[in-house]
């Protein structure tokens, strides 16, 4: 398999790691869990993180 083509998958499985991440950080601040205070901040960190490493890996595929 081609090295671009790993990257674009990345890129696809980091932005749908992503999205799972930000569906349980709206269902947090919902206060359908507890600990919202802390994982509430994680959970940004982390999305933050994941979009930043599909944009990369995304842009990496093309070149």
């Amino acid at each position: 398999m081609p090295q671009n083509n790993i990257y674009a998958l990345i890129a696809l499985a980091s932005f749908g790691a992503a999205i799972l991440a930000s569906r349980l950080w709206v269902r947090l601040n919902r206060e359908d869990f507890p600990g919202a205070d802390f994982w509430g901040f994680y959970l940004r960190m982390l999305v933050g993180f994941l979009l930043a490493a599909s944009v990369v890996f995304g842009y990496r595929s093309f070149m």
